[in-house]
């Protein structure tokens, strides 16, 4: 292989580039502009949840119970109402997604050391808020309860200590101390975003010459099959470089994500993923001499199963036998892996071989298809 051949074509291919207003736009704009889209849209937890109420009681012993629902950040009394045809009202029509029903003698019952309920009606068209407001919601009920339980100890002469439960469990929380949903999802985002602007943009490598008409002047070069696709795919791996690294700073800097990794093994896992993710789309390229078709397939082939079979929303240990084997196909896959555990865990080469070793078979298989498909050939 020629580098001197190799570079004059790597030159070409970034004046094509910076020339190209759309290759531009999905160069530098696309990868910001979907990690603020995807930082900010995408949540999987839920706070301040509208919460409508009807109180029947309207003591001051339901109002200490509202006021704990109130004082959470996980929800917000949008309105109090005043009969139940409102709150069935306001649930169909999505204005709250929870209601509570507070009945007519829920002081009494409390002052007399008896048991009462408190309705929730929970619209749970949305089961992943439904599940979290559920939880929530029963975490501040507990909450009030143990209090009032106390209360009415101390009232009638009795220790705080019987009062206690028998059994408690406490939590510790690992890796991600907030349980913030955007600590696990903005790793996956700096995936999803290279994953599809890698692959659009060497997409359009070899069907930009053909469209152009530019591709008999290359086969009529010395330069070989070999030295146009590296010399081709170099300045998009220079740029989608500098494009992981902004994600990685926008993610740390203004969405706070911790990264606890090593800058070397981020470096090594993304320069595989990239040669993996411009080898694909290079192929594309090859086999689609018209960049509309291309840019369509790169699309379809990269981005599904980066979003679906990869780990970035949906946790792969949950899905069915068969998917979960299925994703082991799914280069992705292994680059989110590593991106979760250097942000969150901080592990290094050692504790990421498995995931490094597939990135690496995977590099080597997709380098030489893309070698062996690509012919130095008129159609």
């Amino acid at each position: 292989m020629n580098l001197t051949r190799v570079g004059a074509i790597s030159r070409k291919e970034f004046l094509q580039v910076r020339r190209d207003p759309r290759s531009l736009l999905i160069a530098l704009f696309m990868p910001i502009m979907l990690l603020g889209l995807l930082g900010y849209g995408v949540r999987l937890d839920a706070k301040h949840v509208p919460v409508y109420v009807f109180d029947r009681d309207g003591s001051q012993d339901s109002q200490a119970l509202l006021k704990r629902f109130q004082a959470s950040e996980y929800f917000d009394i949008a309105r109090v109402v005043d009969d139940y045809a409102a709150i069935t009202e306001a649930v169909d029509a999505g204005r709250c997604k929870l209601a509570l029903v507070v009945p007519p003698d829920f002081g009494r019952r409390l002052r007399d050391g008896g048991r009462v309920s408190v309705q929730a009606i929970v619209d749970a068209t949305d089961d992943n808020t439904a599940n979290l407001a559920i939880g929530y919601a029963t975490a501040v009920v507990s909450g009030f309860s143990q209090d009032v339980q106390l209360e009415w100890m101390r009232r009638h002469g009795l220790p705080d200590r019987s009062a206690a439960p028998p059994l408690s469990i406490e939590f510790r929380t690992w890796y991600n101390e907030e349980l913030e949903s955007r600590n696990f999802i903005i790793p996956g985002v700096v995936a999803l975003v290279i994953t599809l602007v890698g692959a659009l943009l060497s997409s359009l490598t070899i069907a930009r010459e053909w469209e152009r008409g530019t591709m008999e002047q290359l086969v009529s070069t010395p330069v070989t099959a070999r030295e146009i696709m590296v010399g081709k795919l170099i300045p998009y791996f220079g740029i989608l470089l500098v494009d992981a690294a902004i994600c990685v700073a926008v993610g740390i800097a203004w969405f706070a994500v911790p990264f606890r990794g090593t800058v070397g093994t981020l470096f090594v896992a993304t320069a595989l993923f990239l040669t993996v993710v411009l080898g694909i789309g290079f192929m594309i390229s090859v086999a689609i001499p018209n960049q509309l078709g291309a840019s369509s397939i790169a699309i379809l082939v990269t981005l599904l199963p980066t979003n679906l079979l990869s780990g970035f929303a949906f946790p792969i240990d949950q899905m069915p036998a068969p998917i979960r084997a299925l994703t082991y196909l799914v280069w992705s896959r292994y680059y989110v892996t590593i991106l979760k555990a250097l942000f969150l865990k901080g592990s290094g080469l050692r504790d990421l071989a498995e995931p490094l070793l597939a990135l690496v078979v995977y590099a080597a298989v997709v380098g030489a298809c893309a070698t062996r498909v690509f012919r130095k050939t008129l159609r």
